[in-house]
């Protein structure tokens, strides 16, 4: 127990007289000191004693689509430590294909009394979808916010990355490279943020002068994912394409994979933008340049957002936009000064590691 006050103390910036007082609930301890020892004990993986555990304000539901995609559990994570800061102790339902539904979960969290739920790319992004479920919930009344998508006439808070501000700046970033000829892959067209990013692209792309039957030939709709983007991939390198702008991380993997199935290097023969910067793009070969969305801010402003409407201080109803980054890695590079299509030419590769603030 001693060496075990020690580090305690050492953690916290205290002596251990301070710590035992703590440990002990003792009075003369200032809040900030004692609040100061507590999360030294968090930190250190020490177990609370059982009277100075904080009672949960509580639970909230966090639905996630998966976590296959790394970009969800990065979510969940800043999500579920920001409600437990906040008192709250967090659920989470993860949705898996032909497992329980978006609504199923609901169903079993409201019998679990939750104070509230946070969405996650859920049903709400999807325009096909009947958002009367929403309006049920925010009719009960049950706080809810939702990230990543907008529906309107729901009176909830949305946080969204900006998502035709992400896709224009990477189509910006290839032209600079020189790129004219470019693609964008990303999922079905009935998400709003896939919306938005096809939006993006053609607006960026018509500053260059394509019109729109060329455009057409240049956006691939496909299912999210690396084998959803490889196939897109492939028809876009075929049309001669030398750069891709992705919606999402996996999906230019999935690109990656279909450029070098027809021996070309990336970024030596083509470039390609991923969107999200999750978790270990890094270190991927080549590492990938991407749009980085700010998943610490958002996540921190959906708790927030969703703490003060349990609290009865109603969060303003609208959609909150943040502003993405472009990290530029090894994925892309100054075009061939022949250009053309094909995998013949080599490109020279961007300078890495560069964030470019929207």
């Amino acid at each position: 127990m001693r060496a075990r006050l020690s580090d305690i103390a050492q953690q916290a910036e205290v002596s251990e007289a301070t710590v035992s007082r703590v440990l002990n609930d003792r009075p003369g301890v200032a809040p900030e000191t004692r609040q100061a020892v507590l999360t030294a004990l968090d930190v250190l993986g020490y177990e609370r004693p059982a009277r100075l555990r904080k009672r949960s304000a509580g639970l909230v539901g966090l639905v996630v689509p998966e976590l296959e995609n790394p970009i969800f559990p990065a979510f969940a994570q800043v999500i579920e430590s920001t409600l437990a800061q906040s008192g709250f102790t967090p659920v989470l339902c993860t949705q898996t294909p032909g497992g329980v539904t978006e609504d199923e979960y609901v169903e079993m969290l409201l019998d679990r009394q939750v104070s509230g739920i946070v969405f996650v790319s859920g049903l709400h992004a999807d325009t096909a979808a009947n958002h009367d479920r929403y309006r049920a919930l925010i009719a009960r009344p049950l706080p809810v916010v939702m990230i990543n998508g907008y529906a309107p006439g729901i009176a909830a808070p949305f946080v969204s990355c900006d998502d035709r501000e992400a896709t224009e700046l990477a189509v910006a970033h290839l032209v600079a490279l020189g790129h004219r000829r470019i693609g964008l892959i990303t999922g079905p067209d009935r998400f709003v943020p896939v919306q938005r990013r096809v939006a993006g692209f053609r607006a960026a792309m018509a500053r260059l002068g394509l019109t729109d039957g060329e455009l057409d030939t240049l956006a691939e709709l496909s299912l999210f994912g690396v084998e959803g983007g490889e196939a897109a991939a492939g028809r876009l390198i075929e049309r001669g394409v030398t750069g891709i702008v992705c919606g999402s991380d996996l999906m230019a993997l999935g690109a990656i994979r279909a450029a070098r199935q027809r021996a070309m290097s990336v970024p030596g023969d083509l470039s390609v933008v991923g969107y999200d910067d999750s978790p270990l793009m890094a270190f991927t070969d080549p590492p990938l340049t991407t749009m980085r969305q700010p998943v610490a801010a958002m996540a921190v402003a959906a708790v927030r957002a969703l703490v003060d409407e349990i609290n009865g201080h109603a969060a303003p109803h609208s959609e909150y936009l943040f502003r993405p980054e472009l990290v530029v890695r090894g994925s892309t590079a100054v075009v061939r000064p022949a250009g053309g299509a094909g995998g013949t030419g080599r490109q020279r590769p961007a300078p890495p590691a560069l964030v470019v603030p929207a």
